[in-house]
């Protein structure tokens, strides 16, 4: 699973769309208070977390971003990917 497919896979559960941010493929403007996200951290690994009143808080980081956007995804909904 990639960025996109997390992104409508997420949508396809039912997530409200302000509740969760991947840049390049889903952002928000203006962002909302709290989300959560999935990024390119600045050591080239992908950064999952949330982000809660305007602080970014870091909760796991993958190398790769199908690991990444697997763990955000079982977070989110409580189920493992299709696929997985």
């Amino acid at each position: 699973m990639d960025r996109e497919q997390l992104n409508a896979a997420l949508l396809a559960a039912g997530l409200p769309p302000e509740s969760f941010q991947i840049p390049g493929t889903h952002t928000h403007d203006p962002l909302p208070t709290d989300f959560w996200f999935l990024r390119k951290g600045a050591r080239g690994d992908w950064e999952v977390g949330a982000c809660e009143r305007g602080k970014y808080e870091v909760r796991e980081r993958f190398n790769t971003e199908p690991d990444a956007a697997a763990w955000l995804y079982r977070t989110l909904t409580g189920q493992a990917p299709s696929g997985a």
